[in-house]
């Protein structure tokens, strides 16, 4: 994981908006709580079934800007794969 990494205010907003929507899929949720538990938590990252439900959100042509933003900050915060 990069070092401290933490989700942004914008981010942190589209996050709550995802969680609050009653449209939104759960893999979104999924995503957007992620992102939104880490707002103030550097030492914090984002889980495997966080990260491909978040890479998933990301691929959906339907998801929103929203959705896409607070998917795309718990992908940012994954753990670094070592080679």
């Amino acid at each position: 994981m990069a070092k401290n990494k933490v989700t942004g205010g914008k981010a942190a907003s589209s996050a709550s908006k995802a969680l609050q929507s009653q449209e939104t899929g759960n893999k979104t949720k999924t995503a957007a709580g992620s992102a939104l538990s880490q707002t103030h938590a550097p030492k914090k990252s984002t889980s495997s079934a966080a990260a491909s439900a978040a890479s998933k959100v990301l691929r959906d042509g339907r998801t929103s800007k929203e959705s896409k933003s607070a998917a795309a900050s718990a992908l940012a915060q994954t753990k670094q794969r070592k080679k």
